[in-house]
């Protein structure tokens, strides 16, 4: 459990300084054809609180939950990523992270092993979707990095 929340917390203060990048670098992207930073940036907070979501169901669920996919692209063309502005998700982006590292602390030990079904990847456990917040997150810090350089 401390090494997630040490992945966690650095993976937070490592995300939290591309949210102030000028307007160039945030139209930077890694590869031609993939994201820029900003729709990158976007999408880690969408998906934190997406993860945020389905812990707490599971966390809450007495049975074995059905917890949905989302599909990425969806979000990006229908909450408009490259107008959306930076400041709401980064506030967004710290407050769930603040929850998501507090749940850790309660449930990961105690309750990890509890079962969800994902309508995509099949059975999952709560310590998985815990997990999957540090990892996925550093994932995409990888590809800001890239497009940077």
């Amino acid at each position: 459990m401390q090494q997630l929340l040490n992945e966690l917390r650095q993976t937070k203060l490592a995300t939290l300084k591309y949210f102030d990048l000028s307007e160039v670098e945030l139209n930077k992207s890694y590869a031609p054809g993939k994201w820029t930073v900003r729709e990158l940036l976007h999408h880690i907070v969408d998906a934190e609180t997406v993860l945020y979501d389905r812990i707490r169901r599971v966390i809450a669920s007495e049975q074995r939950p059905v917890i949905w996919a989302f599909n990425q692209d969806a979000w990006n063309a229908g909450l408009k990523y490259a107008t959306f502005p930076l400041r709401i998700n980064k506030s967004i982006y710290l407050a769930t992270r603040a929850a998501v590292e507090y749940l850790v602390q309660e449930h990961y030990e105690k309750i990890g092993g509890k079962e969800f079904i994902h309508s995509e990847t099949g059975l999952r456990t709560l310590k998985e979707e815990f997990d999957k917040f540090a990892w996925h997150n550093q994932h995409h810090i990888n590809q800001i990095r890239t497009a940077l350089r």
